[in-house]
């Protein structure tokens, strides 16, 4: 290739070169002699310009030749990006378009959560039962000492030192709980705080029937309200105790067939 473009460079410069058969015509034109002279020094002249401008335009294509050639080498080939997969994208996004979905979104389904069921009866007796006998006031008066339940009658038996109580769990009236600390304390007796959960019964019903330790029925204790017992100091350890008990006996009156909470204000 270099030996090529000497070529080529060397026949344009004998295209520039002066030549001397021209220069006697042109000077016998003019009607002069001196310019033969001077043709014969144009002659060396442009022989010795031609020589260093081939040398240049020699280097300057060698240059130019090889900086072409280092690009081609040095460029980096380009990744063919796929074509199929895009078109297939875009296919999809044709067909959804066309369909109106919308894309699902897992993470929205992923954090519904199902509601809680309900609590059954025996759920929440059993749930009242471990108070009644884990926070019982223990003073050898108040104490609660069994506690048992029966679902075809729906009543509430607790035994204490003084006898039993069977409370009507479906007669309590659901709007009625009151919460009360009280002193248990007689001139002989120091006994400790009780938290006293009383409740009366709904407008026409019996809310509970008491026994002595001989079986026989207590008509001095009224029928028309009830009371559950348990240690202040215990109860105070229970977080939010006094709010879940009262939720649970309510949900109890209502899933023994009671009436449920009416809000009135």
């Amino acid at each position: 290739m270099r030996n090529e473009s000497v070529a080529v460079v060397a026949r344009k410069m004998g295209r520039v070169a002066v030549s001397t058969r021209r220069i006697p015509c042109a000077g016998r034109q003019a009607g002069g002699a001196e310019f033969v002279a001077g043709a014969r020094r144009v002659r060396p002249l442009t022989q010795l310009f031609c020589v260093p401008a081939a040398a240049f335009l020699l280097g300057l294509s060698a240059c130019s030749a090889g900086t072409v050639l280092h690009g081609l080498a040095n460029q980096p080939e380009q990744p063919q990006q796929p074509a199929q997969p895009a078109k297939a994208a875009k296919s999809t996004k044709s067909t959804q378009a066309a369909q109106g979905a919308q894309p699902a979104n897992p993470a929205h389904h992923a954090n519904k959560r199902e509601p809680k069921p309900e609590p059954t009866q025996q759920e929440l007796f059993e749930y009242i039962r471990g108070k009644l006998l884990t926070l019982s006031p223990a003073d050898g008066f108040n104490d609660n000492l069994e506690v048992a339940f029966d679902p075809a009658t729906s009543t509430l038996s607790i035994t204490q030192p003084d006898g039993r109580c069977d409370i009507f769990v479906s007669a309590l009236d659901t709007n009625s709980p009151i919460w009360e600390v009280m002193d248990p304390s007689d001139s002989y007796h120091a006994r400790g705080e009780i938290l006293r959960l009383t409740m009366t019964s709904s407008s026409g019903k019996k809310a509970r029937t008491c026994y002595d330790n001989e079986n026989q029925v207590d008509k001095s204790i009224s029928g028309n309200r009830v009371r559950l017992l348990f240690s202040q100091n215990k109860a105070n350890a229970v977080p939010d105790f006094t709010y879940n008990m009262t939720k649970a006996i309510k949900k109890l009156v209502v899933a023994s067939g009671g009436a449920a909470e009416k809000k009135l204000f």
